[in-house]
Formats: structure tokens, C-alpha cells, sequence
């Protein structure tokens, strides 16, 4: 039992010591401009990786700009696309989280439901119904994720989902939220985000879409970016999605009511 009750002392002594390194890295933030992320981190791995084997060329673009050199029109298109209450809320939006949650149970519903169809139309056809079953597509996965949540993720966590990682995704945005301001959490966010197949940031997403810097953004032009960032590699494949081009002009239309922190 002594063995035990050390053992347990360890770990909550190095849960501790974790979090007061966190809170070192968020407060030297204050002053000192993050050059890269662990999500950054990791896929200029995945892709010096591959660029190796030969199954991609290497590709990275990633430029640091202070807050005044982004244009206005990409904050509050971001802001309007990904989290419209950023400049009032704790850091958590649990009415998005809630949101989220319900219609992720709704979708989970209709796959279920369009399985139990396929698999009473083809109750006879076993091998027809397992071919079926394997092409039908997961319900897609929506997220209830704030700015500031982004951010605390791709800073300092791996991308594994976990309830453990939830947790300390969500004592990071405690952290970035009491710590940082508003200003600081959005400028680190634009700098950090990924845009593309190692494309990370405001400045760099600008010059690769329309070449251009990212002070010059047109309103369009930042509502297009804005929209990307969910799946940024797939519509950077994909320029001519109808999608793109409808939630674009939607974004537009709400980035007048956005106000900037």
C-alpha cells in the first residue's frame, strides 16, 4: 500500500509540474511571439516524411506579423466563421459545445437508422450487405470548439482524442483566457493556423491564395480563407467548390456585426 500511495504521490506531483510548465510557456507568450505549435511541429514531420519517400515534395510556408499587419476584414471573417461570441465569452462556449452535441446525435440517429435499412432490404444478401454497411459514411463529427480551444490544442497538445486531452485542452484555455488578452489569443491563433498542405498562418495563406500580404485582404478574399480553415487541404484542392464560394458570400454578409476585441 506504501508502494501505492508514492506512486500516486508521483503522479500528481508530475500533473502538477505539467501544468506549472504550461503556464510558464502561455505566460512567456506574453512577450515573447510563438514561432511554431506542436500541431506545427508535427506535420512539418509527417511531411519531411513523405517528401523522403518521394510521395510528396516538401512544402512549408509559415511567416510571423504582428496583429496591425492582418487585415481587419480576415479577424472578423474568422471571428464570424469560427467562433462569433471569441470577444465575450471565458474561453468556452458551452451553448456551441451543447449545440454541437445535439446534432452530432442527430447525424449518429440517421446513420444508424440508414443501416438498419440496408441491412433489412439485404437481410438476404449477406456479402451485398456487408458491402453496403463498409461504403455507408460515418456521421461527420461537428465541434463545439472556441478560439481560444483551437489555439490551446494546437499549441501544446498531440492531435489523439482522448477525454484526458479534452480535459487539459480545456485548463489550457483557462490558461490562454486569464493570462493573455482577446488581441494576443487571436494574433497567436491567425499566425498559427493551418491554411493548406504546410501553409500556417494569415501571411503565408495570403500570398498562397492571392498573393498578396495579409494586411491586404479584401473582405471576400478573407471570408474565402475564413471558410477554409475547418478542411483547409481539402478546399485547397477543391478552388471551384460550390460550397466554398455559397458559405463565402454567407460569411460576408455576417462580418459587419462582428466586433473586434
Amino acid at each position: 500500500m506504501k508502494a501505492l500511495g508514492r506512486w500516486i504521490l508521483w503522479l500528481l506531483l508530475a500533473g502538477v509540474a505539467l501544468q506549472l510548465f504550461f503556464l510558464l510557456r502561455i505566460a512567456l507568450m506574453l512577450v515573447v511571439d510563438p514561432q511554431s505549435t506542436a500541431f506545427m511541429r508535427s506535420e512539418a514531420w509527417r511531411i519531411a516524411q513523405a517528401s523522403l519517400t518521394g510521395d510528396t515534395p516538401w512544402t512549408w510556408s509559415a511567416r510571423w506579423v504582428d496583429y496591425e499587419q492582418i487585415s481587419p476584414h480576415l479577424k472578423r471573417a474568422v471571428m464570424a466563421s469560427e467562433d462569433d461570441g471569441f470577444a465575450t465569452h471565458g474561453g468556452v462556449d458551452w451553448g456551441a459545445i451543447e449545440a454541437a452535441w445535439n446534432r452530432n446525435e442527430k447525424r449518429q440517429a440517421q446513420v444508424q437508422k440508414k443501416a438498419e435499412q440496408i441491412e433489412r432490404r439485404l437481410g438476404h444478401k449477406p456479402e451485398a450487405a456487408e458491402a453496403a454497411l463498409k461504403a455507408l459514411r460515418p456521421a461527420r463529427i461537428i465541434g463545439g470548439s472556441t478560439i481560444s480551444q483551437q489555439l490551446a490544442k494546437n499549441l501544446l497538445l498531440s492531435g489523439e482524442r482522448t477525454l484526458l486531452r479534452k480535459g487539459q485542452e480545456l485548463v489550457l484555455t483557462l490558461m490562454l483566457e486569464a493570462l493573455l488578452s482577446k488581441q494576443r489569443i487571436l494574433e497567436i491563433y491567425l499566425n498559427s493556423v493551418e491554411w493548406g498542405e504546410g501553409v500556417f498562418g494569415a501571411e503565408a495563406a495570403a500570398q498562397r491564395y492571392f498573393n498578396k500580404p495579409a494586411a491586404k485582404l479584401a473582405p471576400a478574399e478573407a471570408a474565402r480563407l475564413a471558410v477554409m480553415l475547418p478542411s483547409p487541404k481539402f478546399f485547397e484542392k477543391r478552388p471551384g467548390s460550390a460550397y466554398l464560394s455559397r458559405r463565402t458570400a454567407t460569411i460576408v454578409a455576417r462580418m459587419g456585426a462582428v466586433t473586434l476585441p
